[in-house]
């Protein structure tokens, strides 16, 4: 040790840790591994430049981890933070990626609008939905698939089936109040006493049973294999989509159990020479066939189902219940929308007409109410795609000084819309975190503006299932945009519409406040018990 004589510090600690056996040194340098790994982070984003030809990166101090946790704690807030900071173009690390947002109108169409050759959402999404959803279906299969399967759906929602779907739910929604235990009150025909339900659990309930076939959701056995199913639909399954963990085990052997299911009722169907008889969505499915002539498979049916059972429920349930919520914390609200009911559905004789298809559409302030819900909670907060090809960002978007050089977003990257953000800014909309439906019938606002370029306007593009509006330009993206729009929005609409026009002809609901989002769930989902109060409604009166 006397060769160190000349640096007095590195003898006098060469000396403390002499002593120290190999064991020690370890969990010495366990402990500081950590810090060492913060401080090397840190040094390297203040010492080493940013390349000027990418997206600035938001500082973060975690190694691997870099802004997941602020991210994945109140995604919508951290977006418009960074935004404040670094424009509407920016990089964060997430959990060892590069994630690349592009915000805005413009970042939405950057992203959403994107070529097949630059983008991909398969290789984003296949880790989550296909263990859940089965092979060969939605992202599990080229995209040119996924567009004609898209199609066989829109078939099975022709008008003649939305029609006939109208009925069934409204029918379903009925059968609940007068079954359930938790509407105890309602079937008792207690008009005097408040009863709680649990709004949440409630609606999902709901919309499995008027979205699935009644002989599929009798029975323990379907209700335990979608839950478990539903364990297997986190942000955990999308990042790391094997693990050795109870949960993964469950959501297998389900996805298994379910598909096995739908099969064996389409074997019992054409057993029974009615395979092509009903007017459901299996019904439809089984008649289809892709361009190259082949007949879609049973496998893929009961895959197909699986996905619209799982994909649509998840969504609908969660807007269902944010609406149901909304209205029950705004009195005044609720009362206009059981005014609409009697004057649109009542008879003569004062007892409720059934709803038609026709008739839901043309119910105005209750289509305000969902479009409002799904802009002030929209369930899919962040849409993500995989650049597979480097993609220059368009001067307009990133807004650079130096109009001489642009953006590269680089191979590899993950892109980030967030439709969530864009329907909270307060340069579009009037106080965006009020929920008022009013705005939707503003002739002159933000949200006819909206809804022209969404719905009614803009570019007209097929992709493989039929002409939509593009959409990817819009304020207001409730259900995607783009070739991936969701194709079962005009279901979601009637569906939600026909279950909360019933629930409110029905009940009166009261809520003292609407919980905060829960935004560790895939969608949006809210925090708490979500308790909502209820009493039975007398027997209508026609409005004056």
């Amino acid at each position: 040790m006397s060769n160190y004589s000349s640096f007095p510090f590195v003898e006098s600690l060469t000396r403390e840790l002499w002593p120290l056996d190999l064991s020690n040194l370890v969990i010495l340098f366990a402990i500081n591994l950590p810090i060492i790994a913060i401080a090397f982070t840190t040094l390297a984003q203040l010492i080493i430049p940013q390349n000027p030809n990418e997206p600035p990166v938001v500082f973060h101090w975690l190694p691997y981890l870099g802004s997941a946790i602020e991210y994945g704690k109140d995604p919508v807030n951290f977006l418009k933070k960074c935004r404040e900071k670094h424009g509407n173009v920016f990089t964060f690390i997430l959990i060892g990626r590069r994630v690349t947002v592009a915000l805005g109108p413009k970042g939405s169409n950057f992203i959403l609008g994107g070529k097949l050759s630059d983008v991909s959402a398969e290789e984003v999404y296949t880790p989550l939905t296909t263990p859940v959803f089965g092979q060969g279906v939605v992202y599990d299969c080229p995209n040119h698939m996924l567009m004609e399967q898209k199609k066989f759906v829109k078939v099975g929602l022709s008008l003649d089936n939305l029609r006939a779907y109208t009925e069934m739910i409204e029918n379903e929604v009925l059968r609940f109040l007068e079954t359930d235990p938790c509407f105890y009150y309602y079937q008792t025909g207690d008009v005097d006493k408040w009863e709680t339900f649990h709004a949440y659990r409630k609606m999902v309930e709901l919309i499995i049973l008027t979205a699935s076939l009644r002989e599929a959701v009798d029975g323990a056995a379907f209700a335990q294999r979608y839950r478990d199913l539903d364990g297997g639909f986190t942000p955990l399954n999308m990042i790391f989509p094997n693990l050795p963990f109870p949960s993964y085990r469950k959501r297998d052997i389900a996805q298994k159990a379910m598909s096995d299911f739908y099969v064996g009722i389409i074997e019992k169907r054409r057993e029974e020479g009615r395979l092509h008889e009903d007017t459901d969505m299996i019904a439809s499915l089984c008649t289809q066939s892709y361009k190259d002539g082949r007949q879609v498979t049973d496998r893929e049916v009961a895959h197909m189902m699986t996905a619209l059972l799982m994909a649509g429920q998840h969504t609908s349930s969660t807007s269902g219940v944010w609406a149901l919520m909304n209205i029950a914390a705004n009195p005044q609200i609720a009362e206009a929308l059981y005014q609409e009911q009697l004057e649109n559905f009542v008879t003569e004789d004062g007892t409720w007409r059934t709803m038609t298809f026709e008739q839901v559409k043309k119910i105005p302030l209750m289509d305000a109410a969902i479009r409002e819900t799904l802009r002030r909670h929209h369930p899919i907060h962040s849409i993500m795609r995989k650049v597979i090809s480097d993609m220059p960002v368009p001067p307009t978007l990133a807004a650079l000084k130096d109009e001489s050089r642009t953006y590269v977003v680089p191979k590899g990257d993950m892109l980030l819309a967030s439709p969530a953000v864009a329907q909270m800014d307060a340069s579009i909309w009037k106080n965006p975190e009020v929920w008022d439906p009013y705005r939707w019938l503003d002739p002159s606002g933000a949200a006819a503006d909206a809804l022209v370029q969404y719905d009614q306007g803009g570019e007209k593009v097929d992709y493989g299932f039929g002409q939509i509006s593009k959409g990817t330009e819009s304020v207001y993206q409730p259900f995607g945009a783009g070739r991936h729009r969701c194709i079962g929005e005009q279901f979601a609409y009637l569906q939600l519409s026909t279950i909360l026009a019933t629930l409110v002809r029905h009940l009166e609901l009261r809520m003292d406040e609407v919980p905060k989002h829960n935004y560790q769930t895939m969608v949006t989902q809210p925090q708490g018990n979500c308790p909502v109060r209820y009493r039975k409604r007398l027997p209508p009166k026609r409005a004056a």
